[in-house]
């Protein structure tokens, strides 16, 4: 392995303590605070000159601080001289907002995030699962885009006794919904089904129709996030009434508002989420996670 050094931000100290202690190394000594007026600073231990650094900042947490922290990290490690920097950020900033509203006046943020990164100078960049794919192409440097789609098969063989009699289903009609469930199922020889819903704005699903046959089978609801879980608890509602047990799978459980309550009042057998946003405190209140 190549000479590298791992520096972690705040949002997520345990996922960068795991990813250094898989690979055999020490986090490097970082310091970030907050001034009075909540500007943020970060103090790095050591000059990184001809160094090849990764700074690992999860994008969870309040995703502006988390962001604006990660530039911060970059910058330092450039002008310190390090030889090559790339960012390693499991849940990119703003990637809801992947989908282009039909008004003019609507600025869609997700977009901005690669500038801020190129004018941070960075060199590399590493991602898990982007909400929608087209982000890809707003950047000009290297990007490793990660899958945890074999995490996922992983945890339906050894989790779930009846997997081979499953049936993977996406509560989403978009085309990487679609695709990120076949993908699945072409992988472990199993059907699929998913839910066309109509969504007028966000947060607020008006109709729900289940495509495909469910009925005494098992349904693995599999998504790449889920916010205040209103999509997910109502497709679970859905499946529930075509005569399926239910499963859910998610990249990034998020997790945010009511959607504890929501988990904890579906028919959820099992919620299965992945370590990049702590999920510590939602599991003291949810006993599916």
């Amino acid at each position: 392995m190549p000479d590298i050094k791992i520096f972690g931000g705040s949002s997520h100290q345990d996922l960068s303590q795991e990813i250094a202690h898989h690979l055999g190394l020490e986090l490097c000594r970082l310091v970030t605070k907050k001034f009075s007026d909540q500007e943020t600073c970060v103090e790095m231990g050591k000059s990184e000159r001809g160094e090849d650094v990764y700074t690992v900042q999860s994008g969870c947490g309040h995703t502006s601080d988390s962001l604006m922290e990660l530039l911060i990290m970059i910058n330092t490690c450039k002008i310190t001289s390090a030889h090559w920097v790339t960012a390693v950020t499991p849940c990119f900033p703003y990637a809801r907002q992947g989908k282009k509203d039909k008004s003019p006046h609507t600025c869609r943020a997700y977009h901005i995030i690669p500038m801020c990164l190129h004018a941070s100078q960075i060199q590399g960049f590493t991602c898990l699962d982007l909400h929608t794919s087209q982000i890809q192409g707003f950047f000009d440097i290297p990007v490793d885009h990660v899958h945890a789609e074999p995490a996922v098969l992983k945890c339906i063989r050894e989790s779930i006794s009846e997997w081979r009699n499953y049936t993977v289903v996406s509560p989403d009609r978009c085309p990487w919904g679609a695709k990120r469930v076949t993908s699945i199922t072409d992988r472990s020889n199993v059907d699929f089904a998913l839910i066309h819903k109509e969504q007028k704005k966000a947060n607020d699903v008006d109709l729900r129709v289940l495509v495909g046959a469910l009925r005494n089978r098992v349904a693995i609801l599999t998504d790449d996030m889920a916010d205040t879980c209103g999509t997910i608890c109502h497709a679970a509602d859905k499946l529930l009434s075509a005569g399926s047990t239910t499963h859910r799978i998610l990249t990034r459980g998020i997790s945010s508002g009511p959607a504890i309550p929501r988990i904890n009042s579906t028919c959820f057998e099992a919620v299965v989420v992945t370590n990049i946003k702590p999920q510590e405190e939602k599991m003291k209140h949810c006993s599916k996670i």
